[in-house]
């Protein structure tokens, strides 16, 4: 008996659904895509000198801020290797990000404040070529950086990095 209440109330909520006098939504709606969705979720651009980003010797609102710049890992191996083998690791400089077979060099930025960019990056690597926005949010005192890649060849879900000593 227990089991049949939850499909008799999925039934009557879908049957009241059905009568429902609403519209329906046309098909040539389309919803926004995933990176549609962050950009629009996240605050608005922040100006560089709110930012603290300037060009008196500071970052320019032009470069990935100093804060997110160093060597990243996605496991503890990837800040120790010296066999070249560290494929998780993520070098960040001013202007380009450095993957274990690939680069992405910084396009536009839409948002930079002192630990955190949004941003277009145009990837190279393997022979191919691709862009992807790209967020970087750096966090716990500057010890763990959040990447999300958005587009067609991003990386699915987020990936957590540590901090190189």
């Amino acid at each position: 008996m227990t089991r049949t209440l939850p499909f008799l109330a999925l039934t009557a909520a879908l049957a009241l659904g059905a009568c429902s006098k609403e519209p329906a939504t046309p098909a040539t709606s389309a919803a926004p895509t995933e990176t549609e969705e962050v950009f629009q979720e996240s605050p608005a651009p922040v100006e560089a000198s709110e930012a603290g980003l300037d060009a008196g010797g500071g970052a320019s609102a032009s470069e990935i801020p100093e804060t997110i710049r160093g060597r990243w890992g996605l496991v503890p191996a990837d800040c120790t290797s010296t066999k070249g083998d560290a494929k998780g690791l993520l070098e960040v400089s001013a202007d380009q990000l450095k993957f274990y077979e690939s680069v992405a060099k910084l396009g536009e930025i839409k948002e930079a404040g002192e630990s955190r960019i949004r941003g277009t990056f145009d990837y190279t690597g393997e022979g191919q070529s691709w862009t992807n926005d790209v967020v970087l949010d750096v966090a716990e005192d500057g010890k763990t950086m959040i990447r999300r890649d958005y587009g067609k060849d991003a990386m699915p879900g987020p990936l957590t990095y540590t901090r190189c000593g």
